[in-house]
């Protein structure tokens, strides 16, 4: 869509009130209009249909990315990746399935902000495993019911509370906190060592990963086994392929509600089209990894 340079930005005063009354002059669009452009986009390219559905959008889009205004990054920011994320929508979204683009378009933005946020907050602050990012995307919302986010930090109940809740451990909710609310540190700070000479932080540091053939043997068996994945998602229809990786694979999953509106079925029938998809993607893993000889997948 060559119509990006076009799309209301904030100024660089960050006039934030001017640029919600830029975009409120996009008309909503109704049901039949929508699926007109939509048709005329996917169909014969028409790049004018494209950005009519991306600016009818922008709202949904600030009012989104409004709800991450709590980790600290500008607003403006938040909302440019959000927006990033409303046009691929629009080149992904398939208007003959039935549901509105809004609805599909949720997933999209929403993704865009959050990988934008985890590229910019410290790796070292958040943790790279899945269970980490749902913390970190969960932890300050979940605060906020119970308190006030930046009043200090957790008391006993309230971690217990909110590890029951994200079904993770209170040690995780306890570090999590800690990392949140801490500030990054230079490698290079000064301190004070042994006969209190002068040296600084990254001397002190202990270097325990794991040795070159420890770390080969680990990327092999890896490999091996996305490779099994990769395989037996293959077997799935793209209806499944898309709610085992909405369900299973996304930080934070989609609900069964989010995904019953964007396939217009009910919010069981997801479920059991879930359920039926990832015993047939057991299966094929398991198949897959007898046939090469491989040790039985067990995540």
């Amino acid at each position: 869509m060559t119509k990006n340079a076009l799309l209301p930005a904030i100024s660089p005063d960050g006039n934030l009130s001017r640029y919600l009354d830029q975009i409120r002059q996009f008309p909503m669009l109704e049901a039949d209009e929508e699926y007109g452009l939509a048709t005329a986009w996917k169909e014969r390219g028409d790049v004018e249909a494209a950005h009519k559905l991306v600016t009818s959008h922008l709202r949904l889009v600030a009012k989104i990315a409004m709800g991450y205004r709590g980790y600290g990054l500008p607003v403006a920011d938040l909302i440019s990746e959000g927006n990033l994320g409303m046009m691929h929508a629009v080149k992904k979204f398939e208007p003959e399935k039935g549901f509105r683009l809004a609805t599909y378009a949720m997933w999209w933005i929403k993704a865009a902000i959050q990988e934008y946020i985890l590229r910019s907050w410290s790796l070292v602050k958040i943790g790279t495993t899945s269970a980490q990012k749902k913390l970190f995307f969960n932890l300050r919302r979940l605060k906020n019911k119970i308190q006030d986010a930046d009043s200090g930090h957790l008391q006993p109940e309230q971690i217990t509370t909110i590890a029951e809740t994200l079904d993770v451990s209170e040690a995780d909710v306890i570090s999590m906190d800690q990392r949140m609310a801490g500030h990054d540190h230079s490698l290079n700070a000064t301190i004070k060592g042994d006969g209190e000479q002068m040296t600084e932080w990254q001397d002190w540091l202990e270097d325990d990963t794991p040795d070159q053939e420890t770390s080969f043997a680990e990327a092999e068996e890896f490999n091996a086994r996305k490779n099994l994945m990769v395989e037996a998602m293959s077997a799935l229809n793209e209806r499944e392929q898309r709610i085992i990786h909405a369900r299973r694979l996304s930080e934070p999953p989609l609900t069964l509600e989010e995904l019953a509106g964007e396939f217009g079925v009910s919010r069981e029938r997801v479920r059991q089209i879930e359920v039926r998809a990832f015993e047939k993607l057991a299966d094929g893993v398991r198949k897959k990894a007898e046939e090469q000889n491989l040790l039985p997948y067990d995540g």
